[in-house]
């Protein structure tokens, strides 16, 4: 991959599994990563583990508009501009079991912790870069996270969270369509099960191959199939793609 200089890429929850792998990812191609997370001691020590130098770990609360816009204004004053936006942040609330909340008994508190995180954060955080926009085309990149959830209608994900991630799909799409005259292509990624801390949280490690065998490539995802897909929109190579979302499941949802 061509290494791409010169480019500062901001990654809200940077510090988790799919967040990590996706600043590991762009660091290694040559961008200077802001690494976000509620945890700022966990965001600067990764930062610090990154190829390469310069990159920075940042606090953020992506459901707060105030956090989000200090964000951008910390991260512009030492790194630089942000040309690139990966929102890699969002919750999962289930029971003490791992199991999923129907929607007859989901709280009210559960839906709006969920919407606030997952749809609000990746509003807020979009929004705030879409602002930022000087008057010249800037050749720049969104990739959201979504997920296979939205698509399907979740089998270990409460109703709460595809709800969340399917109000990103449509952000997404109306954020491609507005930001095109400023050369900014808006894509999402939708992951299937990855083995990341998100779905520890509902499947035992016990019931890996179990859950394989319902993939069509025979094993589960690693951050880093989702990391090379992020790679790929953030790209020269995408600079044409706008407004799709790329379903990294290994076939578990063919079209």
């Amino acid at each position: 991959m061509t290494r791409q200089a010169q480019r500062v890429a901001l990654v809200t929850g940077g510090a988790g599994g799919i967040g990590a792998a996706v600043c590991r990812t762009l660091a290694e191609d040559g961008l200077t990563i802001a690494v976000t997370d509620k945890d700022l001691t966990v965001a600067q020590e990764l930062a610090e583990r990154l190829p390469g130098s310069g990159h920075r770990g940042f606090a953020v609360d992506v459901s707060d508009e105030g956090s989000v816009r200090r964000l951008y204004d910390e991260v512009e004053l030492s790194l630089g501009k942000v040309s690139v936006l990966v929102t890699c942040a969002g919750v999962l609330l289930l029971r003490s079991d791992g199991s999923r909340n129907e929607v007859v008994e989901t709280s009210l508190d559960e839906w709006e912790v969920t919407q606030a995180v997952n749809a609000r954060g990746t509003f807020l955080c979009c929004r705030e870069y879409a602002q930022r926009i000087g008057p010249a085309p800037i050749d720049g990149r969104v990739v959201t996270l979504s997920s296979v959830a939205a698509q399907l209608g979740g089998y270990r994900s409460s109703s709460s969270y595809i709800a969340s991630k399917a109000a990103i799909l449509g952000l997404t799409k109306g954020l491609a369509r507005e930001l095109a005259p400023k050369r900014v292509t808006v894509n999402s990624v939708a992951p299937g099960l990855i083995d990341a801390p998100m779905l520890r949280l509902s499947l035992d490690p016990a019931d890996d191959e179990k859950a394989a065998s319902t993939i069509p490539l025979g094993r589960l995802g690693t951050p880093e199939d989702v990391a090379g897909a992020v790679r790929f929109l953030v790209s020269p190579a995408a600079s044409y793609i706008t407004g799709v979302t790329i379903d990294v499941n290994g076939g578990y949802r063919m079209q």
